[in-house]
């Protein structure tokens, strides 16, 4: 199988790399450096330097065509730090742009990483940027949840740099808060692409007590 993602740089992107790889599944990274490069192909994955920013639908498509790709992820994000403009420009628009792709090419199974607290309106008195990545999150879910992909939603709760539990709680909203390593969020995310689970649904994300295959299972 394999995967193309955006974001493919991002901690998650890399995680899950990694972990295909060992499954025998083959990665391709989106990433804006070449600097970036040897990472990736550490990981297992193969990059492509690809502004998502920047580049047309028909550029995005025409990688996913060349890769003969069988699923495509949304891991991309602007990141801390950045302006509430660019939680639209990429957190928003790349997600569409890279959905409106796989549409056009046929890549049917699409899956998003999005964020817990999408999905509503930020509550009152939220700092600006913070509010525009809700609301850009919420926003590329609308858009995705639109198309006649077999799609799925990951909202993980606060990410954590701890090491793998393989422990979780994986439902549909509303799940209570929480937070979950990142390492776990990558192994959910392989566990939903081999599996072919969850499609056509919402799916939040934090630390538990059922091991991820089972979780993912349970989803039917």
């Amino acid at each position: 199988m394999r995967i193309v993602i955006a974001g493919g740089h991002g901690q998650i992107a890399l995680l899950l790399s990694r972990e295909l790889a060992r499954r025998g599944d083959l990665a391709v990274g989106f990433i804006r450096k070449p600097e970036q490069a040897d990472d990736l192909r550490a990981a297992g994955a193969e990059p492509v330097v690809l502004d998502l920013e920047r580049s047309s639908v028909e550029q995005v498509a025409e990688v996913l065509r060349e890769r003969s790709a069988d699923a495509a992820l949304f891991a991309a994000g602007a990141g801390p730090g950045s302006s509430a403009e660019r939680k639209y420009t990429v957190d928003r628009d790349g997600s569409v742009k890279l959905a409106a792709a796989a549409e056009q090419v046929g890549v049917r199974r699409f899956l998003q990483i999005s964020t817990m607290g999408a999905g509503s309106p930020p509550r009152p008195g939220t700092d600006e940027i913070w509010a525009a990545y809700i609301d850009a999150k919420t926003q590329a879910e609308e858009d995705l949840r639109s198309r006649s992909l077999d799609w799925t939603v990951l909202r993980p709760g606060r990410l954590l740099d701890t090491p793998s539990t393989g422990l979780v709680a994986l439902a549909p909203p509303p799940l209570a808060p929480g937070s979950v390593p990142r390492a776990d969020v990558a192994l959910v995310l392989a566990e939903l692409l081999g599996s072919g689970a969850g499609g056509g649904s919402v799916l939040e994300l934090t630390s538990g007590e059922t091991p991820v295959a089972d979780a993912v299972r349970a989803l039917g």
